[in-house]
């Protein structure tokens, strides 16, 4: 991510993979700097892990699942869930080494998410909230990404509305910042004050008509943002609370190292995220590499994500040390947002599974 208050944006078209009508698997693409520089930031829809995933849906030939098992032909599967013998049900796809997601199954790979996610019909979802703990990001030389937040869609559609924060590493230095989006917009990115042990709190809510609000809070700091925004293609088919490593045309970037991040008081359609019944996320590179683990859900609406790897086939073991942050001014007060758009590379938070 460009250093804080220096961010200058541009946008892509989102790139879409095949999967079935249930779910709809893709890598949203963003542009680089036009020096070539990278730089990382938030949100859009989600990339596929390792060797696919799988979603359900009635009607379409099973493809070959893990141990070479054959899905059963025009069969119909159960809300996605699994067929006998490892076979898969009707629509269902799964690629060797890849991963299995319906509503009735908490665990799949994403390329650049981890945490939960719950996708459903077109109106299901209204809002979802959370709230964590910034983390420290640990910097080594090398550019590295990640960001933390909450969001409505990305998960089977095409938009993401979303806001958190991000953690980055540029030159060994880390910097951390407030920000919200509404996909395939570009982000915005708050003049406020973010820092590692910071308590955040974020909510999505869609107000109907394609109204939405969404809030970010730096109990720490004293501040907080609220926004309202619309969007003409959003469709509330998702509900998510995720760790995430942004990407480039590239491709997914390494991700920071950010130990581990503590998500709380996660709620999805005012529901406790336990009983919403959502699907856990594995972050794995395309390299088969993983990145970040979700722990369970524990008292029904808390859970971490711990950072396993930069993605790359050989990370480099990190130093102790972590280089002090840089930080947005020091003002506790909510300026209005401020973004550049069209001249720099900024890297979307997105889908991937």
């Amino acid at each position: 991510m460009a250093a804080v208050g220096c961010v200058a944006f541009a946008v892509v078209a989102v790139l879409i993979r095949p999967s079935s009508p249930v779910r709809t698997i893709r890598v949203a693409d963003e542009a680089r700097a036009a020096s070539g520089a990278l730089g990382g930031g938030p949100g859009g829809p989600m990339a596929a892990g390792p060797g696919g995933s799988i979603s359900a849906g009635p009607g379409a030939t099973g493809s070959q699942g893990l141990a070479d098992s054959q899905g059963t032909a025009g069969s119909q599967g159960t809300a996605g869930s699994q067929g006998t013998a490892g076979s898969q049900g009707s629509g269902s796809s799964q690629g060797a080494g890849g991963s299995f997601s319906s509503a009735a199954n908490a665990a799949a790979t994403s390329e650049n998410w981890s945490g939960y996610a719950e996708a459903g019909p077109p109106g299901t979802f209204t809002s979802v909230s959370s709230s964590w703990t910034e983390p420290t990001v640990t910097c080594t030389a090398q550019q590295t990404f990640s960001s933390f937040w909450v969001g409505l869609d990305g998960d089977g559609t095409q938009s993401v509305e979303q806001t958190g924060t991000e953690a980055d590493c540029n030159n060994g230095v880390a910097t951390y910042q407030g920000w919200f989006e509404m996909f395939p917009n570009a982000p915005v990115f708050y003049n406020n004050p973010v820092a590692p042990g910071d308590t955040m709190s974020a909510s999505v809510v869609a107000n109907g008509g394609g109204a939405f609000t969404l809030t970010l809070s730096d109990q720490t700091q004293g501040w907080t943002q609220t926004t309202d925004q619309t969007s003409a293609v959003a469709q509330l088919g998702s509900a998510e609370i995720i760790a995430e490593a942004p990407s480039d045309t590239n491709g997914v970037l390494p991700l920071s190292n950010f130990g581990t991040v503590n998500f709380a008081s996660a709620m999805i359609n005012n529901t406790a995220l336990a009983a919403a019944s959502p699907t856990e996320l594995t972050m794995v590179s395309a390299a088969g590499v993983t990145q970040a683990t979700p722990s369970a859900v524990t008292n029904g609406d808390d859970f971490s994500v711990t950072w396993d790897s930069n993605g790359t086939a050989s990370s480099p073991a990190d130093p102790t040390a972590t280089p002090a942050p840089t930080v947005s001014p020091t003002s506790t007060a909510s300026p209005a947002p401020t973004v550049t758009i069209g001249t720099g590379g900024h890297h979307h938070h997105h889908s991937s599974y």
